[in-house]
Order: C-alpha cells, then structure tokens, then sequence
C-alpha cells in the first residue's frame, strides 16, 4: 500500500469513489454527482497544507482524504477540516486509518493547531475511525442536513494537534 499526494492524474478514481457516496449514502450531504472537470477543479485547489492523498494498492486509487479550510474568517486559519473516503470494496482493512494519520501528520508539519471532522450521526465506521486516530466528539448538531427524505444530525470531532 502506498499513501501519496493526489494528482491530476487521480481525478477520476476520486470521482468515482465519491459519486458513490453521494447517490447511494448520507457519507457526505452532496446531492449532486461530481462531473470530472469538477474533480479536477477540486484536486486543483488541494495543494501545499490543503493536501488531497491517495492511498493505492496494487496500482489502483482505494481511498483519499484531504484537508479543508474550517472556516473562512482569520481567526479560524489554523485550524482545518478532515474528508477521508474509502472505496466500499476495502472497507475495514486499515485504509481509513493510513490516510487519517497521514492527514494528521500533515496537518501538524504544516503547523494547524487543530483537525475537525464533520460526520453524519449513525456513521459508526467513521466515527470509530476518527476516535481510533485521537479525535474526540464535541458535539452534535442536530437535523442539519437533509438527504433522502430524511433530517440528518452531523457528530463533530475534534483532535487537538499542537
């Protein structure tokens, strides 16, 4: 397995791991599918400490993960947001936890403070995941999101990184 930064050249692989998640699951509260153009906008935004990863195995994109701004006033610059997506064929073998802890030790060689996660109440998997790479829950916020029919809470997760 190797964790690399994301090319250009991953675009699609991304694309077709994320489409995923937004039709079928509430993974993520995007409600449209990504054209490739898109993707590529995306990943051209991803650089330097707003890194985009991918975790490949046997020559094939299984996962990726990035870092986001937190928000967009000054006061909140050192401190990012975490994405972590992994095809549904290698779920529960540690791929998660690779990309997460690379994102982390990104984060901190870049000098952010903190690292929050966003994740829809119910996502276990994820939730377990972020509690596994030292992330603690700090709140809930309640029916934020709506997707498929259905009001939605996101648990987010904070993990102190200086």
């Amino acid at each position: 397995m190797e964790v690399r930064l994301a090319t250009v050249d991953d675009a699609e692989f991304i694309r077709q791991i994320y489409n995923l998640e937004v039709t079928t699951s509430t993974a993520t509260f995007d409600l449209v599918a990504r054209e490739i153009e898109e993707q590529r906008d995306w990943l051209a935004e991803r650089s330097g400490a707003y890194a985009a990863i991918v975790a490949v195995l046997e020559g094939s994109v299984v996962g990726f993960a990035s870092l986001s701004p937190w928000r967009d006033r000054a006061a909140y610059s050192t401190t990012v947001e975490d994405s972590v997506y992994v095809h549904r064929d290698h779920h529960g073998v540690g791929i998660g936890r690779l990309l997460l802890n690379e994102l982390v030790a990104i984060a901190t060689r870049h000098g952010f403070h903190a690292c929050m996660a966003r994740i829809v109440g119910g996502h276990e998997a994820s939730i377990g995941l972020h509690q596994a790479c030292g992330f603690d829950i700090v709140g809930t916020e309640r029916e934020v999101g709506r997707k498929f029919g259905k009001w939605l809470d996101v648990v987010l997760m904070e993990r102190v990184l200086t």
